[in-house]
């Protein structure tokens, strides 16, 4: 089979946007043409299909690698808290008094206008291009997408309408002032199962173009999708539904089945997917797009086309950027060391290589994951390659890419630190009583340690103004042309990961602890961490580094896999990437893990770390309406207040 690329921009519209394409003569790239909106003619054509289905995958852009929909997956959540420079998006997430949730504010309004322009797109193209009698291995690409984003409504608000004004999931022309939401069951019965099942059914196995969804994709979202209801009918812990209807607890356990059945049927069959033989492998740049990845949001060095910025080295802050990493950033810019001749000189300058770029420090890291009795523990630190993989622990300079001359800076304990040698590092809590912190650089509350010319903190230190960044979501250039890079202010070249071939094991293990079938469970989480155990690179260290401990994973792996240990796995796994508010709320487990944690303050020196609260209601479980789709609604202010999730009215 051929393979050829997909590459797309983006165009808006309330009612459906999208981009003309048409296949060229010359070459295997769609040639992409925006328009403004669809009319049903235009999808009575093969052209036609193949723009609306280009924008159906532009429009992930608007999701995935944007920060404030990243915020509104992690902060709040036992990963993530507001960091010193966040602003009241972040702050009102993290609940802990500092800000509110409300119906006006980047929290609420996330998803909601991008994903109802997109299923309605999709809907023009099942409706108008069956009638053309258009390829139904084309037509199943849009059921996916249609389920993909009822899926993400239907977590965040609960029930919402299928009938966007022509009718339930009809193609709708004209702008419509009214709404009714539907019940959460007839969103999964009438859209999502269906429109997934007919995916499995008549998706090719191989992808059509590089990066278009196949049936295995369409696998990994029925099985999630089938575990998340069977969670929502058990309803363990009487957690709310709006709008309001019965659930019949007794028929969780057959959707548990479901995606257990599911989700080994696409391990079993895997097509063109794999897993990667390392972490590192699945997330280092210049491995981007590899068979692990199922879907992803695509972005490349071309700014205007390829990353939707600015073309001008600065990124927007907005989407169709993928600039979620600057949030996850801390301002290591801001080291100081002397040269030999006694100048104060930026060892660590702002950098476009992964692991670095640009910094805004909105989101931090809680400090409890990375000590005792978190997932990041010592324990977990000395066998578990993801923890390497996952974090900048350490900073190394490059005054010298900037033009300096310096032949090194003075370290710790009076060394001599060399371009390319690391200035700064993260070291486990066992360490701590090692440091001395009363001798070293001032200003950023470094340590000292012997054997160690760099500076270093333990990581239960971690503060809002400092802590390891996300080296897996980290920028990454090819035309750096041996320097900085020119573009490190601007938004990252490279695509968003979105759903992992890893996944589907985890989907089978929380699927058989429902089933109570352990044995299972414990099999499915041993496959990621024995390959969690297997390290060729160490990130940190910049360096090759050959280590196995896959034996020690799995004789660390407990006896009974519970909930909460498919949790932790899930963690180390996608730490960061903005599973965590899903996972929390579809196993009910939100208030429970997250209502409390710890974190140093907002200054550098800053080492003692304090206690925080969350206020975590269990109507909370669903986000609010936003502010400006009830305000765009002619309709009666108490049709209003009933169309909001009661814990905002």
């Amino acid at each position: 089979m051929k393979t050829k690329s997909i590459k797309y921009i983006v165009a808006a519209g309330l009612v459906c946007c999208g981009l003309s394409a048409t296949m060229t003569s010359c070459n295997d790239v769609l040639d992409e043409q925006p328009r403004s909106q669809f009319d049903p003619t235009f999808f009575n054509t093969k052209a036609g299909i193949e723009g609306g289905l280009t924008s159906l995958y532009a429009h992930l852009r608007y999701f995935y690698g944007n920060g404030y929909w990243l915020n509104a997956c992690e902060t709040g959540t036992d990963e993530y808290t507001y960091a010193q420079s966040a602003d009241g998006n972040f702050k009102d997430a993290d609940l802990s008094g500092v800000g509110n949730m409300t119906p006006s504010n980047s929290i609420a309004g996330g998803c909601w206008g991008t994903a109802f322009a997109n299923i309605n797109t999709a809907s023009g193209i099942i409706e108008n291009g069956a009638e053309a009698g258009i390829d139904a291995s084309l037509l199943a690409e849009a059921y996916f997408f249609r389920a993909f984003d009822y899926f993400i409504l239907v977590q965040y608000y609960g029930g919402v309408p299928l009938d966007l004004g022509a009718g339930e999931l009809k193609f709708n022309t004209s702008t419509v002032r009214t709404s009714v939401r539907n019940t959460v069951a007839e969103v999964y019965t009438k859209c999502i199962f269906p429109d997934l099942e007919k995916a499995v059914s008549d998706l090719p196995d191989n992808p059509r173009l590089t990066g278009t969804v196949t049936k295995n994709v369409a696998r990994l979202y029925l099985s999630k999708a089938y575990l998340t209801y069977g969670w929502w009918l058990e309803n363990p812990n009487n957690i709310p539904t709006y709008p309001e209807c019965s659930r019949n607890s007794s028929e969780a356990q057959s959707y548990y089945q479901k995606a257990f059945d599911m989700a080994k049927q696409a391990i079993s069959n895997p097509g063109p997917y794999a897993l990667q033989p390392t972490f590192y492998d699945v997330n280092v740049a210049t491995n981007d797009r590899n068979s692990e990845i199922m879907l992803y949001a695509d972005h490349d060095e071309d700014e205007k086309y390829g990353n939707g910025g600015t073309g001008y080295g600065w990124g927007s802050g907005g989407s169709p950027e993928n600039f979620a990493y600057w949030m996850e950033t801390w301002n290591y810019t801001e080291m100081i060391a002397k040269d030999p001749s006694g100048n104060n000189i930026n060892p660590v300058q702002r950098e476009a290589v992964q692991g670095l770029g640009r910094p805004w420090t909105r989101m931090a890291p809680v400090a409890d994951a990375f000590m005792a009795g978190g997932v990041w523990e010592d324990a977990v630190k000395a066998i578990d390659s993801r923890y390497d993989a996952t974090f900048t622990l350490s900073y190394f300079t490059n005054w010298d890419k900037a033009g300096g001359a310096a032949a090194y800076v003075t370290g710790a304990n009076g060394s001599q630190i060399k371009p390319g040698e690391s200035f700064f590092s993260w070291v486990p809590e066992s360490e701590d009583s090692k440091i001395n912190y009363t001798g070293a650089d001032g200003k950023l509350g470094f340590g000292e340690m012997a054997g160690h010319d760099d500076f270093v903190v333990a990581v239960n230190h971690i503060s809002r103004k400092k802590y390891p960044c996300n080296w897996k979501i980290g920028i990454y250039r090819t035309d750096n042309a041996g320097g900085l890079g020119s573009k490190v202010n601007g938004g990252s070249p490279r695509p968003w990961n979105i759903a992992k071939f890893s996944e589907l094991y985890l989907i089978a293990a929380e699927a058989a602890v429902k089933l109570n079938k352990n044995d299972e469970a414990k099999t499915y989480v041993n496959v990621l961490r024995a390959r969690a155990g297997k390290q060729t690179y160490c990130v940190n260290k910049r360096a090759p580094q050959t280590a196995d401990f896959s034996a020690e994973m799995l004789a660390a792996t407990p006896a009974t896999i519970t909930i909460d240990y498919i949790l932790d796995e899930r963690s180390r796994e996608f730490w960061g990437e903005g599973y965590r508010w899903f996972d929390l709320v579809r196993t009910q487990k939100w208030a429970e893990r997250a209502t409390t944690y710890h974190i140093a303050g907002n200054g550098y020196t800053d080492k003692d770390l304090e206690e925080f609260h969350r206020n975590i209601p269990a109507g909370y479980y669903l986000r609010p309406i936003p502010q400006g789709q009830l305000d765009g609604m002619m309709m009666t202010t108490e049709e209003k207040a009933a169309y909001q999730n009661p814990a905002y009215k």
